[in-house]
């Protein structure tokens, strides 16, 4: 079965939780992580590597499907840093794991060289 494109690998729910080291909402460190939807499910949103950040089960259940922006202000949560972290963390992970779907180029022959040499 092909793998859906909103489906979050282990390996990337690692990656995420790395590049964040805590909580990605109020920087919570040694705690519980859960799977936090940035733009929620309810919304359209998907589990995807630019999607999903680690949130502490309050910032989780607090956040529920509210828009992010919305709920960081009520929080009053720095709005502007979570974004731009938010942005280069998703830029970062996602060009990692493209680089790593592209074929490395000895290992593919090119069309116009004969089998075998």
């Amino acid at each position: 079965m092909a793998r859906a494109d909103n489906d979050l690998t282990a390996e990337q729910w690692g990656a995420l939780r790395a590049a964040w080291s805590g909580c990605a909402y109020c920087g919570a460190q040694d705690v519980p992580l859960q799977k936090d939807c940035v733009l929620p499910l309810s919304r359209g949103g998907r589990y995807t590597l630019d999607n999903v950040v680690p949130a502490c089960r309050s910032c989780n259940a607090s956040k529920c499907n509210q828009e992010v922006t919305h709920w960081l202000r009520v929080k009053r949560l720095d709005e502007a840093a979570f974004l731009l972290r938010h942005q280069a963390i998703s830029v970062e992970l996602v060009r990692a794991e493209q680089d790593r779907a592209e074929p490395v180029p000895h290992l593919v022959p090119d069309a116009d060289e004969a089998p075998g040499g």
